[in-house]
Protein backbone atom coordinates (compact mmCIF):
# COMPACT_ATOMS: atom_id res chain seq x y z
CA UNK A 1 0.00 0.00 0.00
CA UNK A 2 2.69 2.52 0.97
CA UNK A 3 4.80 1.74 -2.10
CA UNK A 4 2.09 3.18 -4.32
CA UNK A 5 1.84 6.55 -2.56
CA UNK A 6 5.10 7.12 -0.71
CA UNK A 7 8.74 6.61 -1.51
CA UNK A 8 10.77 4.56 0.99
CA UNK A 9 12.30 7.60 2.74
CA UNK A 10 8.89 9.18 3.29
CA UNK A 11 7.41 5.88 4.43
CA UNK A 12 10.21 5.32 6.96
CA UNK A 13 9.76 8.84 8.35
CA UNK A 14 5.98 8.42 8.56
CA UNK A 15 6.18 4.99 10.18
CA UNK A 16 8.74 6.10 12.78
CA UNK A 17 6.64 9.15 13.69
CA UNK A 18 3.52 7.06 14.46
CA UNK A 19 5.11 3.98 16.03
CA UNK A 20 4.16 4.96 19.57
CA UNK A 21 1.48 7.55 18.98
CA UNK A 22 -1.69 8.02 21.03
CA UNK A 23 -4.64 10.35 20.48
CA UNK A 24 -7.40 10.48 23.07
CA UNK A 25 -10.47 12.65 23.41
CA UNK A 26 -12.04 12.65 26.84
CA UNK A 27 -12.92 14.54 30.01
CA UNK A 28 -10.67 15.26 32.98
CA UNK A 29 -11.67 13.29 36.06
CA UNK A 30 -9.91 15.70 38.41
CA UNK A 31 -8.07 19.01 38.31
CA UNK A 32 -4.54 19.04 36.94
CA UNK A 33 -1.88 18.53 39.61
CA UNK A 34 1.42 20.35 38.97
CA UNK A 35 4.82 19.74 40.52
CA UNK A 36 7.53 22.37 40.16
CA UNK A 37 11.07 20.99 40.37
CA UNK A 38 14.07 22.88 41.78
CA UNK A 39 15.35 23.16 38.20
CA UNK A 40 12.28 25.26 37.32
CA UNK A 41 10.75 22.50 35.16
CA UNK A 42 7.13 21.47 35.64
CA UNK A 43 5.28 18.14 35.57
CA UNK A 44 1.49 17.85 35.43
CA UNK A 45 -0.68 14.80 36.06
CA UNK A 46 -4.39 14.09 35.71
CA UNK A 47 -6.82 11.32 34.85
CA UNK A 48 -8.74 11.32 31.57
CA UNK A 49 -11.99 9.43 30.97
CA UNK A 50 -12.79 8.20 27.46
CA UNK A 51 -16.15 6.67 26.57
CA UNK A 52 -17.05 3.97 24.09
CA UNK A 53 -20.66 3.46 23.07
CA UNK A 54 -22.12 0.19 21.81
CA UNK A 55 -25.28 -1.91 21.84
CA UNK A 56 -25.47 -4.99 24.01
CA UNK A 57 -27.07 -8.32 23.03
CA UNK A 58 -30.53 -6.91 23.85
CA UNK A 59 -29.99 -3.91 21.57
CA UNK A 60 -29.68 -1.50 24.49
CA UNK A 61 -27.15 1.31 24.35
CA UNK A 62 -24.21 0.77 26.71
CA UNK A 63 -21.32 3.02 27.68
CA UNK A 64 -17.88 1.76 28.66
CA UNK A 65 -15.56 4.27 30.33
CA UNK A 66 -11.78 3.82 30.31
CA UNK A 67 -9.52 5.86 32.61
CA UNK A 68 -6.08 6.98 31.46
CA UNK A 69 -3.23 8.46 33.49
CA UNK A 70 -1.80 11.48 31.66
CA UNK A 71 1.45 13.31 32.41
CA UNK A 72 3.12 16.27 30.73
CA UNK A 73 6.33 18.22 31.24
CA UNK A 74 7.59 21.76 30.75
CA UNK A 75 5.49 24.36 28.96
CA UNK A 76 2.84 21.77 28.06
CA UNK A 77 2.40 21.01 31.79
CA UNK A 78 2.11 24.70 32.63
CA UNK A 79 -0.42 25.33 29.85
CA UNK A 80 -2.52 22.35 30.93
CA UNK A 81 -2.59 23.67 34.48
CA UNK A 82 -3.87 27.08 33.38
CA UNK A 83 -6.30 25.87 30.70
CA UNK A 84 -7.81 22.64 32.07
CA UNK A 85 -9.99 21.72 35.04
CA UNK A 86 -12.07 18.78 36.20
CA UNK A 87 -14.69 18.11 33.50
CA UNK A 88 -12.76 19.79 30.64
CA UNK A 89 -13.07 18.04 27.30
CA UNK A 90 -9.65 17.74 25.68
CA UNK A 91 -7.78 16.03 22.86
CA UNK A 92 -4.39 14.65 23.94
CA UNK A 93 -1.57 13.77 21.53
CA UNK A 94 1.24 11.76 23.05
CA UNK A 95 2.85 8.38 23.53
CA UNK A 96 2.35 5.40 25.83
CA UNK A 97 4.87 4.52 28.49
CA UNK A 98 4.94 1.92 31.26
CA UNK A 99 6.93 1.92 34.47
CA UNK A 100 7.13 -0.10 37.65
CA UNK A 101 7.31 0.93 41.30
CA UNK A 102 7.30 -0.73 44.73
CA UNK A 103 4.06 -0.54 46.70
CA UNK A 104 4.00 0.12 50.46
CA UNK A 105 3.71 -3.65 50.88
CA UNK A 106 6.92 -4.16 48.86
CA UNK A 107 5.15 -5.54 45.78
CA UNK A 108 6.21 -4.53 42.29
CA UNK A 109 3.36 -2.70 40.53
CA UNK A 110 3.13 -1.55 36.91
CA UNK A 111 1.44 1.58 35.62
CA UNK A 112 0.78 2.71 32.05
CA UNK A 113 0.70 6.43 31.34
CA UNK A 114 0.22 8.73 28.38
CA UNK A 115 2.99 11.30 28.06
CA UNK A 116 1.28 14.27 26.43
CA UNK A 117 3.18 16.21 23.78
CA UNK A 118 0.37 18.63 23.01
CA UNK A 119 -3.35 19.10 23.54
CA UNK A 120 -6.45 20.92 22.31
CA UNK A 121 -9.28 22.09 24.56
CA UNK A 122 -12.90 21.80 23.44
CA UNK A 123 -15.09 24.48 25.00
CA UNK A 124 -14.26 26.69 27.97
CA UNK A 125 -12.56 25.80 31.24
CA UNK A 126 -15.33 24.65 33.61
CA UNK A 127 -16.12 26.84 36.60
CA UNK A 128 -14.86 25.52 39.96
CA UNK A 129 -17.33 23.42 41.96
Amino acid sequence: MFNTFLNWNTKDYYMSSVRNSVQLIGHLGKDVEVIKFDSGKSKSTFSLATNEYYKNNKGEKETKTEWHNVIAFGKTAENMNSMLAKGSEVLINGKLTSRSYKSKEGLEKWITEVIANDFMVFGKKPAPF
